[in-house]
């Protein structure tokens, strides 16, 4: 089974949980900005989880895709209104699709990505183990590039095994609208009447090259996202961040969640897109339960930042990966 693309949303990339293991040669991970919301949908669609099947990321608005046999397929992320042949459907629910069907998918009422799981996955071939598109490199996903009108894209299942698949599904009563389990579990920060994403940071690797002033404010202050927000990082703008000898550093190792501080002393939060080296200090890094939040906010949109201990980061990451477990036991 094939899905044509009639009509793609402004950045529509086919990604996948990431290519990993090698940063020491200066790739790029690259994956799912929300890679809970990508999960989600894959197993939602019947993809097991630690497959990691690749998806469609849909940033803003969705696009219209046609299948040419019958599908198993569900969305996830952003709030994108969506109809199979004008009839709408609903999001974070296992849906089938009929050949010829065609599904449009509109601009985001809320969030920023949105993600098409489809039962087998989107079988582009992969490029050092994944399937993800780097734009920058041009490598993965379909020519390393992001997705235009008539593209055509194998999906990696047999007409028998979707319709199994479809049955297993009926048959748990799964095909219905997942509750509450849609959104990662989230902490806020309260100041007055304005209710902001709270960020959890494990502090370091460079956390010593600030001020006591700098690593309050750092804590304390709110931050608005830039205009300088893609799938490599999110600049913020807020209260200045003091250091004791200048941001430049020796240039070390980046990993997602890194919270660079510019010469400007503001802070640079990076995604999945990351560089694989950096000579700016961090302060910190978000933890990982938390980076899908961040991937789904809008320049403009404020945020805050708070301390946490590794201990407290790994369990959060357990509890995020219990829920997806919860998710996989209802449908797989």
């Amino acid at each position: 089974m094939n899905l044509h693309v009639i009509s793609p949303g402004p950045l529509t990339t086919v990604q996948d949980a990431g290519r990993t293991g090698y940063a020491a040669r200066g790739f790029r991970t690259c994956g799912a900005a929300d890679g809970y919301a990508m999960r989600t949908a894959n197993l939602l669609a019947g993809n097991p989880q630690a497959a990691g099947a690749a998806v469609l990321e849909m940033t803003l608005q969705g696009g219209k895709y046609q299948f040419d046999g019958d599908a198993v397929f569900a969305l996830a992320g952003a709030d994108m209104p969506a109809a199979l042949d004008g009839r709408p459907v609903p999001a974070y629910t296992p849906l089938f699709a009929r050949a010829g069907q065609v599904l449009a998918i509109g601009a985001a009422r809320s969030g920023l990505r949105g993600y098409l799981a489809v039962f087998g996955g989107v079988d582009t071939p992969p490029v050092l183990g994944s399937r993800s598109t780097d734009l920058k490199c041009r490598m993965g996903g379909l020519d390393g590039r992001a997705l235009k009108a008539g593209d055509v894209l194998p999906i990696g299942a047999a007409p028998a095994m979707v319709e199994q698949r479809w049955q297993q599904i009926c048959a748990k009563g799964a095909n219905r609208p997942l509750g509450t389990a849609r959104t990662p579990a989230r902490p806020w920060r309260f100041l007055g009447g304005r209710k902001l994403p709270l960020f959890r940071a494990v502090p370091g690797p460079q956390t010593d090259a600030f001020t006591a002033v700098g690593q309050a404010a750092f804590v304390h202050g709110v931050y608005a996202l830039t205009a300088d927000c893609d799938r490599m990082a999110c600049k913020l703008a807020g209260p200045a961040i003091e250091m004791k000898y200048g941001a430049d550093i020796l240039s070390d190792g980046i990993a997602a969640g890194s919270v660079q501080i510019s010469a400007d002393s503001q802070p640079i939060v990076m995604l999945t897109d990351h560089q694989t080296t950096g000579g700016y200090a961090k302060i910190a890094t978000v933890i990982s339960a938390d980076l899908p939040v961040l991937a789904q906010l809008r320049p403009g949109q404020a945020v805050a930042f708070a301390f946490v201990s590794p201990a407290q980061a790994v369990r959060a990451a357990r509890r995020q990966a219990a829920i997806l477990q919860q998710i996989a036991a209802r449908l797989l």
